[in-house]
């Protein structure tokens, strides 16, 4: 992958023990298609072919973004403070009747990003929102190598099946309950604050830069 980190590699302080940490988590409309498309143009080919089940071109990883239905599914992603998508989540909806109470997760996450749990944290909001619409049953469709999305779907409870090279995973999860309902809008105006404090500081940082420019007469950093 020739993109730059998009973190920095400063060490991150951990949480005190006993603290749970926090991991803002935006839904994703179509106004993100670009980002989508960013992020998934970033993964390595490795990661790109784990995450499609086959080796994806360019032009089949945009078709995927642009025929994403974002009134239908729910789409997920996490940010770093340069605002660019370091993991997303797809969590695709039935179209049929029958299949109404059954919903198929799919997750990416950028090579700079691992070892944060972002997908185990992705999968469980996506579970969240599932089972407030009364989905009953979350799938994950995947290829038998990727131990990653398997390990996750085995630690939040599913039952794993392989067949030869691949495997699928579901997890049925219990009716919704106010409990579940008042978590879901505490997480998303949590990541709604999160994102906008990334965005203001990252337009200051814009402005500084423009005035370090203006005053050494030359153009702003990148």
């Amino acid at each position: 992958m020739s993109a730059p980190p998009a973190e920095s590699h400063a060490p991150r302080r951990a949480a005190p023990r006993g603290v749970p940490v926090v991991v803002p988590i935006r839904s994703l409309g179509p106004e993100h298609r670009g980002r989508i498309a960013a992020h998934l143009l970033r993964l390595e080919p490795g990661d790109r072919y784990l995450r499609f089940g086959y080796a994806a071109s360019d032009e089949q990883v945009l078709r995927y973004v642009q025929q994403l239905d974002f009134v239908r599914d729910e789409v997920f992603g996490i940010y770093n403070r340069r605002l660019e998508l370091i993991a997303v989540a797809h969590l695709a909806y039935g179209d049929e009747a029958e299949h109404r109470s059954c919903a198929e997760f799919g997750v990416s996450v950028l090579a700079q990003a691992r070892g944060r749990r972002f997908g185990a944290r992705l999968f469980e909001r996506a579970v969240m929102h599932a089972r407030n619409r009364d989905v009953r049953m979350v799938f994950i469709h995947a290829l038998s190598e990727n131990t990653a999305m398997l390990r996750i779907a085995r630690n939040a409870g599913a039952v794993v099946r392989r067949d030869g090279s691949e495997s699928e995973a579901y997890l049925e999860i219990p009716p919704a309950g106010l409990h579940s309902r008042m978590a879901q809008k505490v997480v998303h105006g949590l990541a709604e604050m999160d994102y906008q404090l990334k965005r203001q500081a990252r337009q200051f940082r814009a402005f500084l830069a423009g005035m370090q420019a203006a005053r050494s007469g030359g153009p702003p950093a990148a």
